[in-house]
Formats: structure tokens, sequence, C-alpha cells
């Protein structure tokens, strides 16, 4: 008789009635501040954890050293000294000893009594001392182990499983024997001698008190291969981070979670967890995260998608828009659940194993309010990787190491992406399967199941001359039919008009002679040439745009060495040694090279960049940022109104206070981003993260592509700003910029984008979600939506209004600029469906609503009758 799999789950979880649970259930823990950093990534080939480091380290200011640490999915035989079938088939039992003369009681006591042992291993960490850690981090003793025929026979019979799955059997005995083990070793008085770090097939936790990127070190897996990573800095939230029991990831059975946030209702979904004998341990909601991934995905057996939607509900207009089935599964997904979704912030990376097919996950969860930090990305080439992480930065780190080693790799994703937490989009959850029976293949899916793959007809860059190795070659170029002796501006349209026909070799040729230029006038011109590559959306044939950016940034470091090497009179070379100077004269360009900077502090890149322009300095190139935060931040503090470009993959808070300085990134821009900003002008290439423009005051900025979550929020005075892609949700939320026709601030939002071929495209909608404009007191929103796409329910707070002649000459300067900046013209934006039509008909204002919140007290009052 088989078991169906309703039977099945409940009979899994009577059996845990015996489980003895903690002598005190945790009680909620008070908020804290949670900023932790979190990077994953998936290939198709095994990728080594040295590459990791680098993005880890630009994330520490997301940590504080109280807890870090890493999961492997997808692992090599050899490095276990273990046959392949070792690997596929026994559970890799891995245990934190704290006392390690612990290890032979746990041993005789339950590993010994429970399963037979094919092989064991140990990581004995180094270095401890060499990092500044204050606690030593756990040797680590395990076993490849299979559950003893007759301990199963024994559980079988004792629950009622007769024709259940063996495997289902299997999980169960493991899970409860780890917890037996935690409750003996750790959790069952305050003296703490071990835990276990994971127990699941092909997958293996590590974790101490300190950072992710030391547990790389400590451990000794700088060259330790794995398909799937996960690495994670803690700040604290709840539980106790200053114990390695306390750090992530947290265990289910084949899956580790890691998390950035924390919960408001860690009591009820411990009490969730209870009512069906699953007691948490570690006092930390990351752990009850895991718990109920745990119960939903392997005891009840859900799809992945059923279990996304547990544990983030899609909600409001984001459920209605659903089809009607879903609606219906959907609906009473919620109503059993709910109790046990997670409510607050929070974003999830899962890295897990799938014993049945030898598949390898990687799963990026974001929380229905997408109040956390996210960011997504994926190369396809002759092999692929997927990432999710806190930060594009952190990604953008992550590849170039991966680059510098490995020729099938570069130093740019094809695609970065956010996610739309709870949403009927995307559903806020994408996942990176990559699977290992057979074709080693990486695909990725949203939570609905839709494929998101890069353009197919698309070539991958080729290691041409050295350029991921360093320099480019100056070797005669390939016939590209494009004189380098015309006038800049003429060059760099015939440039862009003709990409689609180059092909690598004759972009890098063209490129390798540009960059050798020594004078003024050729630094100037081949300086347009590069920036206008890595900013224009144009057909590039062929060629992959992340390829020919890819090349175009080697380029750049490349024109900006020699410059170091060979000064000229209109360029200066400043590096992190280097005391700020004084310009030659007004017009000399200071080029700061930011690789050796710290990301943030006393010695950081910003701190340099004002102190040079209090020097004098009014035109800066910033080359080179890697994670850099607060660029442009002090600028307003004594009058300074530079011009600042900026090169590379800047951090956090760029532009942020900015009072009269332009600042142009060159690439897309994080989180954080011109907050408070009061006056200036903020361009930006590429999408923005989270909280963009908080708080702003005055100023103006333009951004190509989307904003994620938050855009604007408690805007106030008059800032000026142009989107042209969309946003998450929550854009202008309390904006409160007073009249736009009277001084006042506005947002222009644009719903447009470029596909991967460089055609300027329309989206579906300009908006997706909800509260646009919701609870906004002042200033307007001008949407293009020719269609009529948006509706009234979105708006909450807001109104729409007649779009009059007065609103377009208010706008129309900001589209005419927009247009010198991006080439996106106005006659395009007007254009709807191949017949250009009024601005009346493309356009849609958006005004305060007013409303109870934003009236008067007294109004609240009905007049007594």
């Amino acid at each position: 008789m088989v078991v169906r799999r309703e039977a099945l789950a409940a009979l899994l979880l009577s059996s845990r009635r015996r489980l003895v649970p903690p002598a005190r259930l945790p009680r909620a823990k008070a908020e804290a501040e949670g900023g932790c950093g979190v990077i994953g990534l998936a290939a198709s080939v095994p990728v080594a954890g040295k590459h990791l480091l680098q993005a880890l380290a630009q994330m520490r200011n997301r940590g504080n050293g109280k807890g870090g640490g890493i999961a492997a999915v997808g692992l090599d035989p050899g490095s276990f000294g273990v046959s392949r079938e070792t690997l596929a088939n026994d559970y890799l039992l891995a245990v934190a000893l704290l006392d390690e003369s612990s290890w032979d009681e746990l041993y005789r006591d339950f590993i010994g009594k429970t399963f037979a042992v094919d092989a064991t291993f140990s990581f004995t960490p180094q270095g401890a001392h060499r990092l500044g850690l204050e606690i030593p981090p756990p040797l680590v003793r395990g076993a490849f182990v299979r559950v003893l025929p007759e301990v199963r026979a024994a559980f079988v019979a004792e629950h009622s499983l007769t024709g259940a799955d063996a495997s289902a059997v299997d999980d169960e005995i493991v899970y409860q024997t780890t917890y037996r083990i935690n409750t003996s070793f750790y959790a069952s008085t305050g003296e703490k001698r071990a835990f276990v770090l994971s127990h699941g097939k092909d997958l293996l936790v590590l974790k101490m008190v300190g950072y992710g990127d030391d547990v790389v070190r400590v451990y000794g897996l700088e060259e330790f291969p794995a398909h799937v990573w996960i690495g994670h800095h803690r700040y604290p939230t709840k539980g106790r981070v200053w114990h390695p029991g306390g750090a992530h990831p947290f265990i289910g059975m084949h899956e580790a979670l890691v998390h950035n946030g924390d919960f408001a209702n860690y009591a009820s979904i411990v009490s969730y967890l209870a009512q069906r004998s699953i007691y948490p341990l570690f006092l930390t909601d990351t752990e009850v995260a895991v718990l109920v991934f745990d119960l939903l995905y392997r005891v009840y057996g859900y799809p992945l998608e059923y279990v996304i939607e547990a544990l983030a509900p899609t909600t409001e207009r984001d459920f209605t828009m659903l089809p009607p089935e879903k609606r219906q599964t959907y609906r009473a997904l919620q109503t059993v659940h709910m109790h046990g979704s997670p409510d607050g912030p929070w974003f999830f990376l899962i890295a897990g194993s799938d014993p049945q097919t030898r598949a390898c996950r990687l799963l990026g969860i974001t929380d229905t309010s997408m109040l956390r930090p996210q960011v997504f990305a994926l190369q396809v080439g002759e092999q692929a990787v997927g990432f999710a992480a806190s930060e594009k930065q952190g990604i953008d780190a992550a590849l170039e190491s991966l680059a510098a080693e490995d020729d099938r790799f570069w130093p740019v994703a094809d695609q970065y992406w956010n996610a739309r937490g709870g949403s009927h989009t995307d559903g806020g959850a994408f996942i990176f399967t990559v699977e290992r029976n057979g074709s080693g293949r990486l695909r990725c899916t949203d939570k609905f199941g839709r494929v998101i793959a890069p353009h197919p007809n698309q070539k991958p860059p080729r290691v041409v001359g050295g350029w991921l190795k360093g320099s480019l070659a100056p070797q005669p170029p390939a016939s590209t039919r494009l004189p380098l002796d015309l006038p800049t501006g003429e060059l760099v349209s015939e440039l862009l008009q003709k990409l689609a026909g180059f092909s690598y070799a004759q972009l890098e040729g063209l490129l390798a002679r540009l960059v050798q230029a020594q004078s003024d006038e050729d630094r100037h011109r081949a300086l347009a040439v590069l920036t206008a590559l890595l900013d224009r959306r144009v057909p590039t044939g062929t060629m992959k745009r992340s390829g020919v950016v890819a090349l175009t940034q080697q380029a750049l470091a490349t024109l900006v060495a020699g410059i170091a090497r060979h000064p000229s009179p209109g360029f200066f070379w400043a590096g992190w040694e280097k005391p700020a100077v004084e310009p030659s004269h007004p017009q000399q360009v200071l080029v700061l090279e930011a690789r050796g900077f710290p990301p943030e502090g006393p010695r950081s890149l910003a701190r340099a960049l004002v102190a040079h322009c209090q020097r004098g300095w009014q035109r800066v190139i910033v080359t080179g940022c890697a994670g850099h935060r607060f660029i442009g931040c002090g600028l307003g503090a004594h009058g300074l109104t530079p011009r600042v470009d900026v090169y590379g993959s800047p951090g956090d808070y760029l532009a942020s206070g900015i009072d009269g300085a332009c600042i142009v990134v060159h690439a897309s821009a994080q989180d954080q981003l011109a907050q408070i900003m009061k006056s200036g002008k903020l361009v930006v290439y590429g999408d923005v993260g989270q909280t963009f423009g908080y708080a702003a005051k005055g100023g103006e900025a333009f951004i190509l592509g989307n904003a994620a979550g938050r855009p604007m929020i408690n805007a106030v005075g008059k800032p000026r700003v142009v989107i042209n892609g969309t946003c998450l949700d929550y854009l202008a939320e309390s904006f409160m910029a007073g009249d736009p026709h009277q001084g006042g601030g506005f947002v222009i939002l644009n719903g447009v984008f470029y596909d991967q071929e460089g055609r300027l495209r329309e989206m579906d909608t300009p908006y997706p979600g909800g509260n646009l404009f919701s609870l906004a007191s002042g200033g307007a929103i001008f949407v293009r939506d020719p269609h009529g796409v948006l509706e009234d329910q979105q708006l909450n707070g807001g109104a729409f209004a007649p779009l009059t002649a007065e609103d377009w000459q208010l706008i129309l300067p900001y589209l005419e600029e927009n247009q010198r900046l991006f080439g996106i013209a106005v006659a395009d934006l007007l254009t709807v469906d191949g017949r250009k039509r009024p601005p009346e008909q493309v356009y849609r204002k958006i005004v305060p609503a007013g409303h109870k919140a934003l009236l008067p007290e007294e109004a609240w009052v009905r007049p007594a009758s």
C-alpha cells in the first residue's frame, strides 16, 4: 500500500510528538536594525569559494562580525575523498564542536546508533588569530551516513508508515536525529557543546562568529568547488548572534536559508510551528523561516510556487490580477498558512539540493512590501551563472573575480533585475536550477515557472588579445571602416550607428588604438567614445551588450593606467595614497582611481573626493568603483559644485545630500541614492535601487532605467525627476513638493525600456504596483500611459487630472534634456502604435486627491445635526 501525500504529512508530524520541546519556547525579542549582507550564486560548472570573497568584503558594512556563514550545494566528491555515489546517496552530516571532546559521545549515542557511516571528514579552523576573531571558530567534524535498515524498519512500524517512500522516512529520521543532538548538546541547558550545521544530501553549511568572508578563509574554502553558494554577514535582529549557533545559514532538510531583515510576528510563527510539533532551538527568526519552508516543501509536498505563495502571499491589486484558478488556490493557501507567513521586511536566499534529480537550486524570495534590497542577475555563454544578492555591486565583484580566472565568464551580467514581492508579475521570487544529470544546464524561472533568458542569437564574448586578463593588446584591428581621425562627435555617432556590424575582435582593435592616446585631445576623444559605449543603448548585432560593456570597461582601465604612467597637461591622476592637490589650471581633469580606497570611513573615496574638490577641482572622473559608498556626499557642505563622472560599480548613498554638484553615473546605481538632495543634478545611465530620492528637497535627476521600491518618498521642496523605466511600488509616497507650477516638484514616469537588441520598447504597464502617490500632499506625477492602463485603485491617495498645455510646457524641457542625455526622443515618446499623438493623449497627470489623513483635524468631525 502506497501512503498518499496528505496521510504521509500527517504521519510524519505525528511522529514528532515524542520530540521533547525546549523547556521554554522563545518569546518575541525586541526589534533591532536588520541590514544583513547576502549573496548567492548558481553556476552550470563548479565555482570555487574564493569568488565570494570580494563580494562579501564589499558588503561588510551590512554586518558587524557577530555572525557569518556559507552554504555550498552541488559538491565535488573529491573534496571529501568519497565516491560520486556516496556523495549522491548519503546524508552529509556536519557538526560544529564547541567542545571538541563531545564528538566521541555524540558519535556513540546518536550517529553510531542511527546510521551506517561510509566516510568521515573534518574542517579545522586556521588563521582565526590573524583575522582578529574574538570567539574561536569551532572545529567541524562530520560523516557521510545512511540510515540503518533496522532503524528505518523500527521507525516505520512505530509510526504506521508502511508503504511510505523510504527516502521520505529517512529524511524524517535524519531531521529528528539532528533535533535530538541539538537538544542534548546545545539547546537544552546553558552549556553549549556542539550543534549540527547541516545534514542534507550534497549540502554543506559552515558558520561562526565573524563575517562571511572570514568563514571562507578560516575553513580553507578558497579552492573548494560547488555549483551553488550562499554567503551571509549578519547584523543583529533576533537571536543569540554572538554565538556560532545563531549565525546564518539555518537548515531545513536538503536546503539552507539566509535572510536579510526581521519578522514582526516571530512569536506567532513559533506558535504555528509548535502546533505541528516543530520547535526552534536557536531563538532567531531565520531558523523559523527555514522550518516553515521545510514543513511546506518536504512534509506537505507543496510545489515551490505554493511554498513561495505561503511565505509571501499575493495581496491587494496583485491578487485581483491573478487568473481565477490561481486566486482560488492562493486563497486556500493563505487561509491555512497565513499565521506561518513572515510579516516584516525580509529577503530570503535558499540553497538546496534535490536528491531525486540531483539538481541544485538557488532560490531568492522577497517580502510582499519589498522593504529589503535585492537584485538578481544572469549571464549565459559557454557556461552560465546566476546571482541574487543585497547589492548589485556585490554581484559585479563576484563576476569580476570569476572572469579573472575563468575564460568562460566575463565581468558583466547579461541581465540585472529586481523582484516584485507578492506580485502577479513575477511573484517576487526567482529560481536558478542547475541540472546535474546529463545537460549541466542552468535554468532561471520566476515563481510562476516563466523562463528568464538573454537573447538567444547574441554571441558571448571570447578572450581576444587577453582583454579579460589585463590591458588590451595594441594589435591591428580587423577592418572596421571607421577612421579614427574624425571629429569626436562624428566618431561617436558613426560608431554607435555601425556598432551592430562589428565583431568583438573589430571592436577590441578599435579601442586598443584609441586608448594608446597620450595627448589631451586624443584622450578626450577616447574618453568620449568609451563613455558613449557604456551609456547609449544601441543595437549590438551578434555581440552581447554585456560583452561590449566588459570590453569597454577594460579599455577605460587601460586608458586610465596610461594617464597614471604618462601625465598630460589636461589630466591628473590620483589614487588612494596621494594627498589632495590643486589643479594646475581650471580646465584640468582629475582622474581619481577608486581601487585601493576602503568602501567607507575616514580614508574613504568619498572623503578623498571632497578633499580634492575643496582644493579647486571642477571636473572629476572617478574610475574603478567597486562598492564605494557615499560618493558625492559632502559636496554641498562648502559650496562645492563640481561635475563628477562615476565609472564602475558604485555603492550606496551616492549623491546623497548634494547641493549644487552634478554627478553622472555611467552605470547602474544602488540604494539610498540622492537622499536629502538639495540642489544640483544627477544622471544615471542605468537602474537605481531602493529609496532613491528619499526626503529629497530639490535638484534634478534623470534615470535611464528603472527604480526599485519606494523612490522619492517623503520628498519635499522642488525635486524634479525623470524615470524612463518604471518602479516596483510606492512611488512618491508622502510626496510634499508643493505646486509644480509655482516652483514645486514632480516626477515624470515614461514606462519605456531598451530591449536586448537596443530598441526602445513600451512596457506593458508604466507602473505595475499599487500605492502610487499614496498620502501625497503636494507635487505631481506625469505618467506616459497612452493606453490608459493605470487604474484608480493603484493611486491610494492620488487622483487623475487632465494634462493641460501649461503642464506640457512645464515638463517638455525635462523631456528634451532626457533626449539629449539618453537619446530617447520626445517625438518617439509621443508616437503610439506608429502614429504621433498630442501630449494630452499620451501623458496622464496625477495630483494629490486630498483625503482624511491629510485634512485639518477639525474637518474630521461631522457637524452636529
